[in-house]
This record gives structure tokens, sequence and C-alpha cells, in this order.
């Protein structure tokens, strides 16, 4: 029976020495040199976790917290300065765009290269090349120097290779941000495909809906250490939270006891504090089941502990997947909002036609200071479920008419003419 591929991080830390000239590195190094002339830098402080086989892991976090690294690490790319690093099977990364191919090969001589350093044999090589070409669907670049290659056309052909050397361990930074809207389609399908074969996937993303919608687990990393781990959206909310609140504000609103709490997070700064929020139907009876096609209002009220002269109070509606159905604001919306003192409590009432298909959601709930930041946001506040007596795919129903024709035998024939090559389509 085959050993699991697993990965296995203990205690990784990863520190650089910055210097404040070049010369300091050197005096440092000098017998008899006195004093330290370096100040560390702590890229990754104690990071500890286990990702299972089978699963996929997604890290979260700003520009600069340590994500990049860490994958790194995982691929042997690069030693931690404390602690081990434990893998389990055959892996296949994806990282920097530019790392791996060499700019004067050709598409098809870096693909073989890279298979071979993979450990496949020609022979399974000769077999996958043509799976890979037609994923890459560069056309004829594949035979001309990488160095002419678009960043689109590279990592088309890097996630390519990467995903049919039958890996184990499937590590990727970024590498779907770079490709156009088919292509991430393909790639987010291939994950899938993955995820039922048992191949464990680590991936970095700032795409935080696509989080949600492919991770099993998510952790959130800030200047290198491990903020938070577990439920990709509530990992998704937290790191949003720390995005949109003031500096200093973490603190500010109250802790709710653990059985009072009902969303699953929340931050701001507490110049507002939401109270009650309903979901009223059409008659204004408060309700959790919605029709499609039915008038529904949902309605906040807020309590100022501040002045506000642009008050402004959002909704988001989510899926049960946690992905970002539709979302908007007063500010958004052009509504003139009158301003509040110290003391006011201000009831907002967002009113729309429900055209969701049938699924369960949740309701968040915020308000804001005018450059966007939180005063009180709360987090999946409650759920409600849309009743649809259509099968509608998707994440929202549009209002669509039908309607059809016979072909002429000359519009036949131009269909014939042109079917098969895509042309038109999507136009």
């Amino acid at each position: 029976m085959p050993e699991p591929a697993v990965i296995e991080l203990q205690d990784i830390s990863k520190t650089y020495p910055l210097y404040r000239r070049p010369m300091d590195r050197l005096l440092e190094i000098l017998p008899g040199a006195s004093g330290r002339r370096h100040a560390d830098f702590h890229a990754l402080r104690s990071i500890s976790l286990t990702v299972e086989r089978g699963e996929v892991a997604a890290f979260v976090g700003p520009n600069g917290s340590g994500k990049s690294t860490l994958l790194q690490i995982v691929c042997g790319v690069m030693q931690p300065s404390t602690g081990r690093v434990l893998t389990r099977g055959r892996i296949a990364s994806l990282l920097e765009l530019g790392a791996g191919f060499n700019p004067e090969l050709t598409g098809a001589e870096n693909v073989r290269i890279n298979a071979e350093v993979m450990g496949l044999s020609r022979k399974e090589i000769a077999a996958a090349f043509p799976h890979i070409e037609a994923f890459a669907g560069i056309g004829e670049f594949i035979h001309r120097p990488v160095k002419e290659y678009s960043s689109g056309m590279y990592v088309r052909l890097a996630f390519s290779t990467a995903i049919h050397v039958d890996p184990e361990i499937l590590v990727v930074d970024e590498a779907l941000a770079v490709g156009d809207a088919v292509f991430s389609n393909r790639c987010i399908r291939k994950f899938e495909e993955f995820r039922a074969k048992g191949v464990t996937i680590l991936f970095v993303s700032h795409d935080l809906g696509l989080v949600k919608q492919l991770a099993d687990r998510a952790w959130f990393l800030h200047r290198g250490e491990l903020m938070a781990s577990g439920d990709p959206g509530d990992v998704v909310n937290r790191y949003i939270g720390m995005v949109l609140a003031p500096e200093n504000a973490a603190e500010a609103l109250a802790p709710e006891p653990e059985g009072a709490r009902t969303h699953s997070f929340r931050h701001g700064d507490g110049k507002s504090v939401i109270g009650r929020v309903e979901m009223l139907d059409d008659a204004g009876n408060a309700t959790r089941l919605v029709r499609a096609g039915e008038r529904v209002r949902v309605r906040v009220t807020i309590r100022y502990q501040r002045d506000a002269e642009e008050p402004m109070v959002g909704i988001l509606i989510r899926n049960r997947n946690g992905i970002d159905v539709f979302g908007v604001n007063t500010r958004v919306a052009g509504a003139a909002m009158t301003p509040v003192r110290a003391g006011d409590a201000l009831q907002c009432e967002f009113r729309f036609v429900c055209r969701l298909p049938r699924n369960e959601y949740t309701i968040t709930v915020a308000s804001q200071n005018p450059d966007g930041s939180s005063q009180d946001w709360r987090d999946d506040l409650f759920s409600f479920a849309v009743a649809n007596p259509r099968d509608i795919a998707g994440l929202v129903e549009l209002e669509t008419e039908i309607s059809h024709r016979l072909l002429s035998e000359a519009d036949a024939a131009d269909f014939e003419m042109h079917a098969g090559n895509g042309e038109d389509a999507g136009q």
C-alpha cells in the first residue's frame, strides 16, 4: 500500500540578516570585528502545520506575509533557518513566474527537461506531451523560445507541465492570476479532478472567492506569523477584517460571550454598533425563506457612538460555500444619507427583488467610515433560504428571453463551414 502524500511543517522559521550597507557584511565576518552589524528580518516565525493526503490547502495574507517563502521551503527550493519539513510523495510546483524554464530553449524543450527533472521516463514524457500541449493551448509557440512568450503564455505552459507529471503533491503560487478566464476555469476544473484523485494541493491566491471555492482548509499569514487556520470562509473573513479594520482597532468592539455569538467574525473601530437586523417580505413580515422573484427587505438598525457626517451602511450576500454573490452599500447605490450625531440610532433598509437560484445564503452587514474601514462589520450574521421551482445553475438568475428559428439551407451551409473552430462563440 503506497504511503500517503502528506506535508508536515515542524516549527519552521526563516530569518534574513539585513545590513545597512554592503561593507557591514564583510566587516562582521572579519577576525577581531566588534559588534553585530545586522538586524534580523523574520520572514516566518515558528510555523507548524500538517496537510493531509488529498487536502486542498490555501494560504492567504497581504504581500510580504511569508506565503511564497513557505511554499518555497515546502518544495525544497529554500532551506528554513530552524525547524523541519517532512513531505511524502512526488511534488510538482509552480512558484515564481520565470523560475524553472530556460528562456533560450523552446517551450517543448523546457517541458521535456522539467518532466525529466520530475523523474518521468522518456516514454512517459512522450505519452504526456500531447496532453501538456493541448492543455496549454499556445499553438505553434510551443516550438518557439520561451523568451518570446507573454507572461500568460508562460504560465499556461508551466502550469500544464506541472499538472501532467502525475504529482502526488501540487504546489501553486498565484498562477491562476495570470491566465485569461477560459484558462482559469480550465485550471479550476483540473483542481477539482485532482481532489477526486486524492492529490494534495497547496496554493497561494489573492482571489479570496477562489480560496473559499476550492480549499478544504486555509491558513492566514501576517508578518510571518500564523494568525488563523481552519474553515476557509472563517479564515478569509478574518483576513478581510484585518484589511478593513483601522490601526489599533482590534479591541474597539467588546468581545461577546461565546454562546451569544451568531456571526462568524466581527471587527471594527466601534464608532457605531449594529443592533437589530431583519429580513422582511414584501408585506413587512419577518422571514428566512424567500421565493425567487419576490421583493425582500433587509432592515439594519445602528447606534452611533461618534458623529458621522457621511454614515455608510452595506450588506453582502454569500452562498453556502462562502462565495460573494452580491454586495452593495449606501455610497455605491448613491443614497443621500443624513448626518448623525453621537447617540443617534439610524435605521437603513435595503429593498430588492430576489433573483437567486435555489440555495442557502448568509447576510453580512457593515457600518463603515468614509474611507471604507469598518466601524462594525458582522460576517454571516444570519442565514436564509431561497425557494425556486426552476433548476437554475450559477450564482444568480437573470431575466431571460428565448427565441428560436429554423435555419435556411444557406444559413445551415454557413454553420457547417464554421463549426468546430469556435468562431463567434460568446460574441
